[in-house]
């Protein structure tokens, strides 16, 4: 039973809301709920709903299919009852007895906040269901507690309910298809969420029932229960909604080949946003927490939208940071609070734009599209030549150099207190690479328009050319990690070097190319990604745990990244080739990973991290978007899927079946 406390199911609604919760039925995190709504698509989510008690009466005997954990007891203890348990087409529960057998499914309407359960009874005789929801009314960033000024305000209807939270909230409606509604205030105390009490976070919160629904069950018959906070979905009725939401979601599904590749497209799918601000689509970073991310978004479109071939997806998102360019910046990301400022403070997601748009281009050749957007990205060269926030400005030696004390530019991005824990002041290899590829990336566009390039680009470019090596080469033939010509250079051992060699545009002979790649594969490859630095360093931190300043100071201290395994394959495939044989051998490197996305944390999903030493658990997000993108593209670009289809295929794991 311990065990499934610690699975996680998942659905998403294309606006950044999205319900969750542990397989048993209760939850483990502030951020879990049935009705996790984005008030401000993709950001200002609210757990407006939290989750739901359920029991089945027959022959007069309760059986309690919900779970929850309290202080010293875990009641009720419905994990007993749990038969099945499958997320494919959407999470769905098979709970049963000797002598009933209930079905229960979880959907959100696409582009709505609107989460819809399915209760069938495939028993063979009648039994009564009763059904308490549990609701709350906070950010999803912190836990829910009893307070006056929550009275939960509701009007009855025959049904449906129209419940505001709070005075001056938006409210909030439940609905059914058919039963008695019982009106039975209380409030649910002290509820433990295990897993945020792992990660320091909030690990006791209290939710309200307003009362229960209750309804005899026929063999074979639905009961529809729903929860949305839009008016209409009430008025034109969940039937309809529900029916033509399903027609538009097969549509997508239809052909594909059964299997792990299929898997990973659909779990893709869970990221793509609308974001109501510029009114153009984005990427959600991670689930629970992150918002859309400019570096993220970049690095996962890659995967999961030019690669699949999605090109006006693909070009909305393009979009979306096209229009929030700024002093030759993209942002870092957006805000949780669409009334916060956007933040800028990366200086390698604009140089991620490039890479994007090159992958868009060589995919869809959308010559309009370059012509469109070319002077924008010349005027991000522009700006970090003449200089850009954060002291960013290119040297002498031809290198990008960017930094100041107490902020963190680079994907390694963790701080504590004020205080950066990878500090990467200075020339970092990967932005190099980035910058670099930003200037040949200019260059290619500007032959596709034929139109002259200005020599000063072609001159950065030799100059970059003649002194890569001089610079970054260190003694043992792999690259220092950060350098400061002249003054500095950073010589642990981290996969960021691993870009020089897995970028469309590189200046590494393959001598150098392969000494780089071997020292990566002898000290930073895991099959669950790449660490983050050399475990013989003493700053190497083994496990990713406790509470936030633990954590943080594990975060690229060690821990690993499967994002990177793109890169690393990417790398691998160029130097050994793209045989059968070795594609064979790079899809069985994959399978704990693919085990991972089967059975562990999140199911159908991949971790944001795992830990650096032994790593099988997933840790950080349940669902990153630059972790699933990176396997995708792999598959995509190395055709790993149509070897998976010629091949016998390889068991689907099956996460629960007693």
């Amino acid at each position: 039973m311990e065990n499934l406390f610690k699975k996680e199911w998942l659905a998403t609604n294309g606006l950044g809301g999205y319900a969750s919760g542990a397989v048993n039925g209760a939850n483990t995190r502030q951020y879990h709920g049935l009705l996790v709504a984005a008030l401000e698509p993709p950001t200002d989510r609210t757990v407006v709903v939290a989750k739901i008690e359920e029991r089945v009466l027959i022959d007069g005997q309760y059986h309690n299919i919900s779970t929850n954990q309290y202080p010293k007891v875990i009641f009720p203890d419905g994990g007993k009852y749990l038969k099945n348990f499958d997320v494919d087409p959407s999470p769905t529960w098979q709970f049963a007895d000797s002598d009933w057998d209930l079905r229960k499914n979880v959907q959100m309407i696409s582009g709505s906040n609107t989460t819809v359960l399915t209760y069938t009874n495939n028993g063979n005789r009648p039994l009564v269901l009763e059904l308490h929801p549990l609701y709350a009314y906070n950010d999803f960033h912190t836990t829910f507690h009893e307070t006056p000024c929550y009275n939960f305000f509701t009007e009855f209807n025959n049904d449906h309910l129209k419940t505001y939270p709070e005075y001056g909230s938006n409210p909030v409606y439940t609905g059914w298809s058919a039963g008695h509604y019982f009106e039975a205030r209380c409030w649910f105390k002290n509820i433990i969420l295990s897993k945020g009490k792992a990660r320091g976070l909030g690990s006791v919160c209290d939710y309200y029932r307003i009362g229960y629904l209750v309804h005899e069950l026929q063999p074979g018959e639905d009961l529809i229960l729903y929860f949305t906070i839009e008016e209409n979905i009430v008025t034109e009725g969940i039937e309809k909604t529900l029916s033509l939401n399903n027609k538009n979601s097969t549509g997508n599904k239809e052909n594909l080949v059964p299997g792990f590749f299929k898997d990973l497209m659909l779990s893709g799918e869970q990221f793509m946003v609308q974001r109501k601000s510029t009114n153009s689509m984005s990427i959600i970073a991670g689930y629970h927490w992150f918002t859309d991310w400019g570096r993220d978004t970049m690095i996962a479109m890659r995967g999961l939208t030019i690669a699949t071939g999605k090109k006006e997806l693909s070009k909305s998102i393009l979009n979306t940071f096209f229009k929030s360019v700024d002093q030759g910046m993209i942002p870092d990301r957006f805000p949780d609070n669409a009334k916060d400022p956007v933040h800028y403070n990366t200086m390698d997601a604009a140089l991620w734009l490039f890479v994007a748009s090159y992958d868009y281009q060589k995919k869809f050749e959308d010559i309009a599209f370059v012509k469109d957007h070319i002077e924008i990205l010349k005027n991000i060269l522009d700006q970090h030549i003449a200089g850009a926030r954060y002291n960013i400005h290119i040297t002498e030696e031809g290198f990008i150099y960017g930094g100041e004390c107490k902020v963190q530019l680079t994907w390694m991005d963790a701080i504590v207190g004020g205080k950066v824990i990878t500090p990467r002041v200075g020339c970092p290899v990967e932005v190099n690479a980035l910058w670099y590829n930003a200037l040949k990336i200019y260059e290619n566009f500007c032959e596709i328009l034929n139109v002259d390039i200005e020599a000063g680009y072609l001159e950065l470019i030799a100059k970059f050319e003649s002194n890569f090596t001089k610079f970054f080469i260190n003694p043992q033939g792999t690259l220092f990690d950060v350098i400061i010509p002249g003054i500095s250079q950073d010589n642990a051992l981290r996969p960021n070097q691993i870009y020089c060699l897995s970028l469309p545009f590189g200046v590494l002979d393959n001598d150098q190319q392969r000494c780089i790649f071997e020292a990566v594969e002898n000290k930073l490859y895991t099959p669950y990604g790449l660490r983050t630095l050399d475990p013989d360093s003493p700053e190497y931190k083994p496990n990713y745990e406790g509470n936030q300043w633990s954590r943080d100071h594990a975060y690229h201290q060690g821990t690993v990244w499967p994002f990177l395994l793109h890169e690393y394959f990417q790398a691998y495939f160029k130097i050994y080739g793209t045989s059968t044989e070795n594609k064979k051998k790079v899809m069985l490197e994959l399978e704990p990973l693919r085990k991972h996305f089967y059975q562990d944390n999140g199911i159908h999903c991949i971790s944001e991290i795992f830990n650096g030493s032994e790593p099988q658990e997933g840790k950080g997000c349940i669902q990153q978007a630059w972790s699933v993108a990176a396997i995708i593209k792999l598959y995509i670009d190395f055709g790993l899927d149509k070897i998976e289809q010629e091949e016998e295929p390889m068991p689907k794991y099956t996460f629960l079946k007693v």
